[in-house]
């Protein structure tokens, strides 16, 4: 199973996960600009893993609601099962 992790506000009723352009749209309207708000601390590069990246950005979100002194962000997580299928190659000598 792994987690993803999205910034969001306690006030946007929409899902970041399912609704993603209502949810923007709801952000943008109220000025949060979260998604830009996240990119400003992120530090990516193509060198990276995924599982770096998600912890990278789990991180940044828990900065962001650690220094929000208006309790105004929070931290919206989806759980998915991870894929178990392995593709197999058979191989003849």
């Amino acid at each position: 199973m792994s987690k993803e992790c999205m910034l969001s506000t306690i006030d946007n009723p929409f899902d970041p996960f399912e609704q993603f352009t209502s949810w923007l749209l709801f952000d943008k309207e109220k000025g949060y600009d979260s998604c830009e708000r996240l990119a400003r601390l992120l530090k990516l590069s193509d060198d990276l893993s995924q599982k770096e990246i998600d912890e990278a950005t789990e991180k940044a979100i828990d900065d962001i609601i650690a220094l929000d002194f208006t309790n105004t962000f929070i931290k919206v997580t989806k759980t998915t099962e991870e894929s178990a299928d392995e593709e197999s190659v058979d191989t003849e000598e």
